[in-house]
């Protein structure tokens, strides 16, 4: 089986876990996906990266619209590019890095089309679909893609939406992340937890604490505990939510 295949299988078993929300699971996908960037056949993606968050700066700026989407776009493919293969993306500095980046391009993209381009009255729930589709096109394989987009086009307009938070979208990113991860721990290359600090590599021990973590937060979701907790970090920051 690819590489990129067995990523997005188990990145979809593991969101399943989790997330009812065809955009959660979507997202767990796409962070599925991500860390494998720093590869050296991923290197025109990179470049058409940085080229379109540099595009994206300077319109927006010029329009005098924040810019920060932009530059947010230019860092993660400068994450990429800089990053030896299996390294810093494959780290738990690159775990909390990509999870950050990524979350911010959805967050700033967001709030740029609801708050300065969309019409008042266009769903934002709809909105957040667009995003994330296009997110999967920059970062999914063609093969995956052509199945991952009707997917959630269906699952969107059909199954229950619910409320999304920004902390649920940047929690399904950290998940397929981490999922990645995890699976690259069972190869016999493995990865380095610590790098760049550190060259020391771990192997499945390290995925099955991993996952022995995830379960029982899992869990925990699955009775909606979770759920609980981030609506009292929400009410603590006075975030809104997605509907």
């Amino acid at each position: 089986m690819s590489s990129y295949k067995g990523h997005t299988i188990f990145a979809l078993i593991l969101s399943l876990l989790f997330f009812q929300n065809p955009i959660l699971i979507a997202l767990t996908i796409i962070g599925a996906n991500l860390p494998d960037f720093d590869h050296k056949f991923k290197k025109e993606k990179v470049y058409q990266m940085i080229i379109i968050g540099l595009i994206i700066f300077i319109g927006l700026y010029i329009f005098n619209l924040p810019y920060y989407l932009g530059l947010i776009i230019v860092f993660l493919g400068a994450v990429f590019f800089f990053s030896d293969h299996r390294s810093l993306t494959h780290s738990i500095f690159g775990l909390f890095i990509l999870t950050a980046a990524v979350s911010l391009i959805l967050i700033f993209s967001y709030n740029l089309v609801v708050n300065f381009i969309a019409f008042p009255k266009f769903n934002h729930y709809y909105v957040m679909l667009l995003i994330v589709i296009l997110l999967g096109f920059l970062f999914l394989n063609k093969k995956v893609f052509l199945v991952f987009l009707p997917l959630l086009v269906i699952g969107a307009l059909l199954l229950p939406r619910g409320g999304l938070d920004y902390i649920q979208l940047s929690f399904a990113i950290f998940i397929g992340i981490l999922s990645h991860i995890i699976l690259d721990c069972f190869t016999p290359a493995g990865i380095k937890p610590l790098a760049p600090l550190s060259s020391r590599k771990v192997h499945r021990k390290f995925a099955i604490v991993c996952i022995c973590l995830l379960l029982p937060i899992a869990i925990l979701y699955y009775f909606n505990f979770g759920n609980l907790f981030v609506d009292l970090i929400l009410n603590s920051l006075n975030t809104y939510k997605i509907s």
